[in-house]
């Protein structure tokens, strides 16, 4: 069973500053039998089709031997973003994700409280941002952070990206899917933030991850 799409899973790479961690978006959760050693394995559909590649589980809880236990939850990276990834993967060895440099909130705590706390519209959905990369793709461009870039209390006064290129951004997780299956490293994207209750385009060179 599919029991969600678009989920956002944070890596366990750290990024070069140390606020924070990058982070996978448009991931498929399941409830596949997951466990220690199978991860990279495939996630089959009915039919045997491949929709996505075995990544990791929620673990609560270890075994008397160490291990992970699986809580019964399991996320995979879907499909269409396996795709595009491994033909380069093969070709060249690596791959270069497209980076715009900023972190955010994710699904789990965009919630009415949280958006009251923020001065926004009850109904405001995006990708929050709390903290600019110094130096990154969108600090260059002029995104603002909300300066929540080593811990600490959620404060306002953060863009909140509602776009990408007219392309409606609803969660973190969209920006992070768009980024990956729609742009390329030195590709120009325009970028529609809500700043001050007023929409703002902003050109951002998408640059590689650090």
């Amino acid at each position: 069973m599919v029991s969600a799409i678009g989920r956002t899973l944070d890596s366990q790479r750290a990024t070069p500053g140390g606020e924070g961690f990058y982070a996978a978006g448009d991931i498929l959760q399941t409830d596949a039998a997951l466990n220690p050693g199978n991860s990279g394995g495939p996630l089959l559909n009915m039919q045997g089709e491949v929709i996505g590649v075995n990544r990791a589980i929620r673990t609560e809880a270890f075994t008397v031997s160490g291990d992970a236990a699986n809580s019964g939850v399991g996320f995979a990276i879907p499909i269409n973003i396996v795709r595009r990834v491994a033909p380069e993967l093969i070709a060249d060895g690596s791959v270069d994700y497209p980076y715009l440099g900023v972190t955010s909130l994710n699904e789990e705590n965009w919630n009415l409280r949280t958006v009251e706390a923020l001065g926004l519209p009850s109904d405001a959905t995006g990708a929050y941002v709390t903290c600019v990369a110094p130096g990154g793709p969108a600090a260059r461009a002029g995104v603002v952070g909300a300066g929540r870039c080593n811990g600490g209390n959620l404060e306002p006064g953060g863009d909140l990206i509602v776009a990408i290129d007219g392309s409606p951004i609803r969660t973190f997780s969209d920006l992070l899917a768009y980024l990956l299956k729609e742009t390329a490293v030195g590709q120009e994207i325009v970028i529609t933030v809500v700043r001050d209750g007023q929409a703002v385009d902003l050109t951002v060179t998408i640059g590689p991850r650090p």
